[in-house]
């Protein structure tokens, strides 16, 4: 009981911490706006795209899968981010890491907590995109259509698949010495492709698509959209023949195994950093 207690504090201390340095840069105000528009910026590219290559209006049922899609795979950058970057953050920014590795908490807990603050960014990001595309665009999104216990039940699976994701790069970060800043980023955006999130995984060179069938995102976006739009909505040919209870399953299986490898690989990282003092080297770059 003791442990569990030691972890719950330090999961919530740190997600304390990590909001208090996500949103201290500037004015509430202006951190206000900023989420809203940063959100809004990216849709207003999907809208165009749309547009121009598919020749189709915001009425097409295929675009309001893709855009719920969209609105969704917010949260992929920006919980494995924000756990990565907690290592980078600490460790080159205020120089911190090698005291935090030493007092007595559960390290994976603190970085876990630290992501929360990219969490909740992310949620109101999530939630100004659909807004937008119900009020501007007058998606059909009702609550009546939606199915409430198979959206929490996604949504906690994904939101946990998407930790320990952040978790292996959090363990891969603390390993790099250059060229670490942008790494969550640029793993967001390399996944991008091959979740379904624009496309169906039909389109990519047989040679990648069991990339996007090993990726927890693939299913969960599925879902969310299942879950969002009712039976009715349109599809991608990817997954339409699972069933809500088969992609659920699958998930609920990709997130434990994900969950065991990022938990052993991030040992070994943390071992191996330590080896090579790593762990309080500031590069300065």
């Amino acid at each position: 009981m003791t442990l569990w207690r030691t972890a719950w504090r330090s999961f919530r201390v740190a997600a304390w911490l990590g909001w208090q340095v996500e949103s201290n840069w500037t004015d509430p105000f202006l951190f206000f706006i900023y989420s809203v528009l940063n959100p809004i910026a990216s849709v207003l590219i999907l809208v165009v795209m749309v547009w121009i290559i598919s020749q189709s209006d915001t009425a097409d049922p295929l675009f309001v899968y893709i855009y719920v899609g969209n609105a969704f795979y917010i949260y992929v950058g920006s919980v494995i981010t924000g756990v990565s970057w907690a290592v980078i953050d600490d460790r080159e920014h205020y120089g911190t890491l090698k005291y935090i590795y030493r007092a007595p908490i559960p390290f994976i807990m603190y970085l876990l907590g630290r992501g929360v603050a990219r969490l909740i960014t992310g949620t109101l990001a999530v939630i100004i995109t659909l807004g937008f595309g119900i009020v501007a665009l007058r998606l059909p999104l009702r609550f009546e259509q939606m199915d409430i216990p198979l959206l929490l039940v996604s949504l906690a699976l994904g939101l946990t698949g998407l930790a320990f994701i952040g978790l292996f790069l959090g363990g891969a970060t603390m390993l790099m010495v250059r060229h670490a800043w942008h790494v969550g980023e640029a793993v967001a955006g390399a996944l991008y492709l091959f979740t379904g999130a624009v496309f169906p995984l039909s389109v990519l060179p047989p040679l990648l698509r069991p990339i996007g069938f090993a990726l927890p995102m693939t299913y969960w976006l599925e879902l969310i959209r299942r879950a969002l739009l009712g039976r009715g909505a349109a599809a991608f040919p990817t997954l339409a023949g699972y069933s809500n209870g088969q992609l659920v399953g699958l998930l609920a299986g990709l997130t434990l195994l994900y969950g065991v490898g990022a938990l052993l690989f991030f040992r070994w990282a943390e071992n191996r950093a330590r080896e090579r003092g790593l762990l309080d080297q500031e590069t300065h770059y």
